[in-house]
């Protein structure tokens, strides 16, 4: 399973956009996603929904609860039961 850093690297990637841009659409410093990425540093707890919704992936997938980036919803013929 990858560290959050580089589990948003690849989230980035996906998008096919750069740490600047990242960085301007988050409304953060470039700076500071560049630490994100290097992991160095994380962010707090305020500004992780707003990496979820910008990658569109789950914060259960950023923290390293889970491998699917996406969480499935119950209804979901996927999802586990039980």
């Amino acid at each position: 399973m990858l560290p959050f850093n580089e589990k948003l690297r690849v989230a980035r990637k996906e998008l096919g956009i750069t740490q600047k841009q990242a960085a301007t659409d988050l409304d953060t410093s470039e700076r500071n996603y560049q630490h994100y990425e290097a992991g160095t540093s994380k962010p707090s707890f305020d500004f992780l929904p707003k990496l979820c919704r910008y990658f569109n992936v789950s914060a259960d997938y950023l923290l390293g609860l889970s491998d699917e980036p996406v969480a499935r919803r119950k209804d979901d013929p996927l999802a586990p039961t039980g």
